[in-house]
């Protein structure tokens, strides 16, 4: 019997006998017996600054910039050690501004603003939510070295002290979260949110799951929290259940790279080979709507190392009560999708038009889809799956019937990823390289051909054609950021597998 988190609960189901189960999990590392006190010590001890108490003075107007309902980051313990030490600095409850990071989100409910920071805090301090589309909310910035026009929330710009919280996982464009992320994008206006969610970015070979280092979404995310005076992070590691691994407070460059050294350690999976069907996943907070809960299957897909065969499908078992979302973003994502007749149409037109603000999932998912079924699991909105191109199941065993009759056969081996958004299958077992020649092979086959009777210079310039055609392959990835010696093991692979 297999469990997975649904909502905020779980959902249990078993394997037909036809079909191998392999479980996949991040590493296990205890939780923090002190959550509290370990929180409050990494305040007074930050890494790469002074403490907070020592940044502060009295009068300072301070913006305490915090995650939205979307994130599971437990704000409700980091924000009150984050207050403590700015009143012991001597800043007044009047001069602290707390912004709810939503980015192009919906705005938070109270009852959300109560859960994430607590009713105390909610009466003595101004509570506000960001608002990417207003303007007069926004101030600019200038530009960034790569051309990104800067618009962050004023009440960020007029404050003397700036100061963020965030969760580091695993994500899709950063590498992982946190960090800068909360303010440069959380607190970001339309245009620079468009910016660095657009393809210009999303399609570089570095702009990927697990990778910070010449990630340039990432770097573009530092200039911008860097001009927006951003001071100092308090982040945390989670694990599957929502509870604190480890904290870290400080300077938002150290800080967050401490904190993205020991989340490596633990998400990210060796895997040593692909399967027919992929389970993830998701829970509360992601799976309350699907412009979330689709992150699981372009977490697989976009996955360091590939775990999923041509053809092959996954399930995502999600209660999404609200539908496809409910903010801005949510809406573009679902009109874009609704009005696609097919995947490839969508990818060309999306690569050439581009795509407003919020509305990169529907790029993304779309790349998913072109290849592979998504099955999603007890969605109270079946016709919204249907309308993103998705199948909807009522229970697990109708989605692993469906599952059979796509790929035509019972005997399936299947991978389970109870916390997918937090595990990393990583690039061992099947390199990358193996990877790029196994996919033209396969596309050799689709248009009728003998791999046998292509030399290996042929085989190469079809994989740079296949780059251009279908970037998102992990192939057309490993091609782009290829040297040249690893071009020539490449022809060198395909002639041996050749003869």
């Amino acid at each position: 019997m297999y469990r997975l988190p649904f909502g905020r609960g779980q959902l249990e189901f078993a394997l037909p006998p036809s079909m191998r189960g392999t479980l996949l999990q991040p590493k296990e590392l205890p939780p923090l017996t002190a959550p509290a006190a370990a929180i409050r010590q990494a305040v007074a001890n930050p890494t790469g600054c002074a403490p907070l108490r020592q940044l502060a003075r009295p009068g300072d107007r301070v913006c305490l910039v915090f995650t939205d309902a979307t994130r599971a980051c437990p704000d409700a313990l980091l924000v009150p050690a984050l207050l403590e030490e700015l009143h012991a600095a001597g800043v007044r409850d009047e001069d602290i501004t707390l912004l709810c990071a939503t980015g192009l989100h919906r705005p938070s409910t109270s009852a959300e603003k109560v859960a994430k920071l607590g009713a105390s805090i909610l009466e003595r301090y101004r509570v506000v939510d960001h608002a990417a589309l207003d303007s007069t909310q926004l101030a600019y910035l200038g530009t960034t070295a790569s051309g990104a026009s800067i618009w962050i929330n004023r009440l960020v710009i007029e404050a003397d002290l700036v100061i963020a919280t965030g969760v580091v996982e695993p994500h899709l464009y950063a590498g992982y979260s946190g960090g800068p992320k909360t303010v440069a994008v959380g607190a970001a206006g339309e245009p620079t949110i468009a910016y660095t969610h657009s393809i210009q970015l999303t399609d570089h070979p570095n702009t990927r799951l697990g990778c910070v280092e010449e990630n340039p979404f990432h770097q573009t995310l530092r200039e911008i929290a860097h001009r927006a005076r951003l001071r100092f992070i308090l982040n945390v590691l989670l694990d599957g259940q929502e509870r604190i691994l480890a904290v870290r407070a400080g300077d938002p460059e150290p800080a967050f790279r401490a904190l993205v050294a020991l989340a490596r350690e633990l998400y990210e999976v060796p895997v040593d080979r692909q399967y027919d069907l992929v389970i993830t996943g998701v829970g509360h907070p992601k799976d309350a709507n699907l412009y979330q809960a689709t992150r699981a299957a372009t977490y697989v897909f976009r996955a360091p190392k590939p775990v999923l065969k041509p053809g092959g499908c996954i399930i995502v078992p999600a209660p999404c009560p609200e539908g496809v979302g409910l903010g801005s973003g949510e809406r573009r994502f679902y009109e874009i999708m609704r009005s696609a007749d097919d995947m490839a149409t969508l990818l060309a037109e999306l690569r050439r038009i581009g795509y407003p603000a919020g509305a990169q999932r529907a790029y993304f998912l779309a790349q998913v889809l072109r290849y592979h079924r998504v099955i999603i699991v007890g969605a109270e909105n079946p016709d919204v799956v249907r309308h993103l191109h998705m199948t909807p199941a009522r229970t697990m065993e109708e989605a692993l019937q469906g599952a059979v009759e796509e790929i035509g056969r019972s005997d399936l081996e299947v991978l389970i990823m109870p916390h997918a958004l937090h595990t990393l299958p990583a690039e061992q077992g099947m390199e990358p390289l193996h990877v790029a020649v196994g996919t033209v092979r396969l596309q050799l086959r689709r248009h009728g051909q003998d791999p046998g009777s292509v030399d290996g210079q042929s085989a190469l310039r079809i994989l740079a054609e296949l780059s251009q055609e279908e970037p998102e392959l992990p192939a057309s990835k490993w091609y782009t950021s290829a040297q040249p010696e690893q071009l020539a093991q490449f022809t060198e692979l395909w002639e041996s597998l050749r003869h």
